[in-house]
């Protein structure tokens, strides 16, 4: 049995997509033989999650340590995390670190490295041109600070959708070899099935982050011709207070007021309701390397408005799952007025959605992960990471 490490920065439900894939794989992981066990810090925002120190716990039905975090919330440092992955790297077959621009994912890599374990990097968006020009002298910092030399280490570049790679790699073009194996969605959304409400609803499942491009969608909603007065837009996740003051303010200013709703995370039951009864799901980001809550949109046969942000809308769109839109409320208001106003049309992107999400349940994903780990493990010291990606339909 392949022992696996999982290193995420973070497990709360308010980080999001990261977070709750890293949970999602190793679950299906560990139901597929491997060994799986995450380290994270036990960051919740400005409290911890309710999880001993540097100890075995469960979270989620899935093994975990969780560590002190020390200082600020957005390098997430933690010396009790990056001083246990010096003593025990080497008791696991693989490294699979989530993140970049995080002291845990940065202690994981650097501890893979000196101990010649083979480490994948998933960077979750953060390669690209656009991520790199944010706190742009910071990540240089930390590039400069041997960050750069931790991940041109690493075995392989683990990336969610092939726009994702061609922004990395076209962006910093030393990185190792990679290739692409797609996140999964629970089962559960495949299930819900699509019981939309009367009125009906736009559903927005994010964090409430500025590059989520959720004050395009309220803009947009504003805007929306008198035929689509009946719908109502959700947007549920948490964000920062002065951030979602400024999102509140925005929905309360104009013509649809009345018709925004902040219901803040839902997670669990209250998520796949949510999904049931949807009419429509909208993401506008200005950078999206997967989109989890639209795939699982998608598999409760949700179609989706989607921006050229999100990496998987061509995708979407090809597979008429869905709507194009320019990161624009003109553009997004338009979209949402096509498909609000055709129901047939709905139904058949919805049941389209539903057939293109199916690639995307974890059971597969998760064949695809081990078959890595065993390429990986057995090629330990003999095999280029040229020829591991090649074999994993990669590029070098």
């Amino acid at each position: 049995m392949r022992r696996v490490l999982h290193v995420v920065p973070a497990l709360a439900a308010r980080y999001g997509g990261p977070s709750t894939a890293a949970l999602g794989m190793s679950r299906a992981l560990r139901r597929a033989g491997v060994e799986a066990l995450i380290v994270a810090t036990d960051a919740d925002g400005p409290t911890r999650l309710p999880l001993p120190n540097g100890v075995p716990a469960s979270f989620q039905d899935v093994p975990v340590i969780a560590f002190r975090r020390v200082g600020g919330e957005a390098f997430k440092w933690s010396r009790g995390l990056s001083a246990w992955l010096a003593r025990h790297v080497t008791d696991f077959d693989v490294v699979h670190v989530h993140a970049v621009f995080s002291h845990a994912s940065w202690a994981a890599c650097h501890a893979a490295r000196r101990a010649g374990v083979p480490c994948i990097v998933r960077p979750l968006g953060t390669l690209d041109a656009w991520s790199l020009a944010r706190h742009q002298r910071r990540k240089r910092a930390l590039f400069a600070m041997g960050l750069a030399a931790d991940l041109r280490a690493a075995a392989f570049m683990h990336y969610t959708s092939e726009a994702e790679r061609r922004s990395a790699e076209a962006a910093l073009p030393w990185l190792p070899a990679g290739g692409v194996i797609p996140l999964g969605v629970d089962e559960a959304c495949f299930d819900v099935g699509s019981e939309p409400a009367d009125p009906p609803v736009v559903l927005m499942l994010s964090r409430l982050d500025p590059k989520k491009g959720i004050d395009v969608v309220i803009d947009a909603f504003h805007q929306l011709p008198s035929a689509c007065d009946r719908w109502r837009l959700v947007i549920a996740g948490i964000g920062t207070p002065a951030y979602t003051a400024r999102l509140r303010a925005m929905a309360a200013a104009g013509r649809a007021a009345a018709r925004i709703s902040f219901p803040g995370w839902i997670d669990g039951t209250a998520r796949l309701h949510a999904l049931r009864a949807a009419s429509l799901v909208a993401l506008a980001s200005q950078q999206e390397n997967f989109g989890l809550a639209v795939v699982e949109g998608l598999a409760a046969g949700v179609p989706a408005v989607v921006t050229p942000g999100v990496d998987l809308a061509g995708e979407i769109a090809t597979a008429d799952a869905g709507w194009l839109a320019e990161r624009t409320p003109a553009s997004m208001a338009g979209a949402l007025t096509t498909a609000m106003t055709d129901a047939d049309d709905r139904r058949r992107r919805g049941a389209a959605a539903r057939v293109f999400a199916a690639r995307f349940r974890w059971d597969a994903v998760a064949r695809q992960l081990t078959d890595l780990y065993d390429r990986l493990a057995s090629a330990r010291g003999s095999v280029s990471r040229a020829a591991i990606a090649a074999s994993a339909g990669g590029e070098a």
